[in-house]
């Protein structure tokens, strides 16, 4: 029904719009959107998702950093009186 081209030329929309995802994610961390795209594009988007996955939050403040560690702090402080 529909030629080869037309099947090729769906799947390169379909990968260049999934490669959108991990850029996205890399630009809400605080990394280059270009960048990521390029490498969801050439390399593999599923490879660049897990590579932006594990990299950390350049936009997280230190007051938000100190916020985490206190709430660690108090969960930790919780588990231990409730082991006692």
């Amino acid at each position: 029904m529909f030629g080869n081209a037309f099947i090729a030329i769906m799947g390169i929309v379909v990968w260049v719009a999934v490669a959108l995802w991990p850029a996205y994610i890399a630009k809400r961390k605080g990394y280059s959107f270009l960048l990521f795209f390029i490498g969801g594009i050439f390399i593999s988007w599923l490879l660049t998702l897990l590579i932006v996955s594990l990299l950390k939050d350049k936009l997280i403040t230190a007051e938000e950093i100190a916020d985490d560690e206190a709430a660690e702090e108090f969960l930790d402080n919780e588990e231990e009186k409730g082991i006692k």
